[in-house]
């Protein structure tokens, strides 16, 4: 999956810190909402991402590798693809990914917002 499908999708989970505004997490988090998306927060919001009520398409990963592997290997949701933001990503975390054959890409959601302004609305 590119970043602009990414970006055409509806439904995220922001994983990590989304409640203190020095982190990229809540960056994130607000910059999604504000462009109109939908987003769940897990990590300082929700536990995991099973306490996500209903569909989720993409899953971001802003979080330390070793937390995203334990939220990946506990997850039972269904999803298209995870990103895994810089900093986020570990050969360990991508090859249990490959492993489970869980779509992925290394890339960062705030590019996506200003190389894809407008995609939440379709």
């Amino acid at each position: 999956m590119t970043l602009k499908e990414v970006m055409s999708r509806k439904r995220f989970a922001i994983v990590g810190d989304t409640l203190n505004p020095e982190k990229y997490a809540c960056r994130i988090k607000n910059a999604m909402l504000a462009a109109g998306y939908t987003v769940h927060a897990v990590g300082k919001e929700l536990a995991s991402l099973n306490d996500i009520p209903g569909d989720v398409d993409i899953i971001d990963l802003c979080i330390h590798p070793a937390k995203g592997l334990k939220l990946m290997r506990e997850c039972e949701k269904s999803f298209e693809c995870i990103v895994i933001q810089p900093g986020a990503g570990s050969d360990e975390l991508k090859a249990y990914l490959d492993e489970k054959n869980m779509p992925y890409i290394e890339n960062c959601l705030l590019i996506g917002l200003k190389e894809y302004p407008g995609a939440a609305r379709g």
